[in-house]
């Protein structure tokens, strides 16, 4: 069969792929629409296994909510340009929806999991990357689901740098569950309450300050007093009721979850790469070894 511009020019809208790509898809599959997009997806693979050993340290997080639903995830990518192409943003979009559809119970299940496309996650995401150029990755989500007497707070910052996921019980203020999710962006609790925090790390913690008083100079007398004192400006650094809500630095955060009647159950805070080792290119480096291959 005789290879159309027209055909090409399809292929093209329906792969993203370059038109001499799509041209050599054609010849080599005798015009075959399908067997050509087979082709250029089997390309697209190996394209995308020459990328696998690259750092995806860059990206989006994101938040999707569906009526009592919501999930949080992160899609990395190697720079943070590709935050700003319309395809990746498309992929992000498309994964978040898939997630929420599905509820996969692990990454390698997501992975495996089939799309409205017939196309599994990993091989959709395999395309992006012989689109896109760089090693794309879903790297992280976690899927909640709340009642009609609660209320979820999603928040982004930056463009998805950070994205947090909060989750109050008894009080339907979306409103205040958003602004108690910007609050986690800007100062990142670790915990919920003091309760939270293991006794081990209490005491770890009591241990460091004692120590720090008693190299001050502190009288022993007054070491313990100085401590608990302490502790609690650790509490505040690290617990969310305990932290001088950033609305408002008046008012704690417990005050402020209080006056919606209702409680915080749980968030989650995501920020690009985070726990991912970045490479650390030497740029001299780097050119010497170009100019040494020549």
């Amino acid at each position: 069969m005789a290879v159309t511009a027209q055909m090409v020019k399809e292929l093209r809208e329906k792969t993203g792929a370059g038109m001499m790509d799509c041209k050599k898809a054609l010849v080599e599959t005798n015009g075959d629409m399908e067997a050509a997009l087979d082709f250029l997806r089997e390309k697209g693979l190996s394209s995308a296994s020459k990328k696998a050993d690259r750092i995806a340290a860059e990206g989006i997080t994101s938040i999707m909510v569906e009526g009592n639903e919501a999930v949080i995830y992160e899609v990395n990518a190697e720079t943070d340009f590709v935050a700003k192409n319309e395809g990746f943003q498309t992929l992000v979009k498309e994964l978040g929806e898939h997630l929420l559809a599905t509820k996969p119970a692990s990454i390698e299940e997501a992975n495996s999991s089939t799309m409205s496309n017939g196309l599994t996650v990993a091989d959709h995401v395999s395309n992006a990357i012989a689109k896109i150029g760089e090693k794309i990755t879903l790297r992280r989500f976690e899927i909640r689901t709340k009642t009609d007497a609660d209320a979820f707070g999603p928040y982004l910052h930056m463009g998805g740098r950070i994205s947090v996921l909060v989750m109050l019980e008894n009080t339907t203020d979306t409103d205040a569950a958003r602004d108690i999710a910007m609050h986690i962006a800007a100062l990142n609790p670790q915990y919920i309450s003091r309760d939270e925090v293991s006794a081990e790390e209490v005491e770890k913690e009591r241990k460091v300050l004692t120590e720090q008083a008693l190299n001050e100079g502190k009288p022993e007398k007054i070491v313990e007093k100085m401590v608990e004192g302490r502790l609690g400006k650790y509490f505040e650094d690290v617990c969310l009721l305990d932290q001088a809500f950033v609305k408002n630095s008046d008012q704690k955060v417990r005050d402020f979850v209080a006056s919606t009647g209702g409680s915080v159950k749980e968030f989650i805070r995501y920020e690009v790469g985070e726990g991912i080792e970045k490479r650390e290119d030497n740029f001299a480096d780097e050119v010497m070894s170009q100019v040494n291959k020549k």
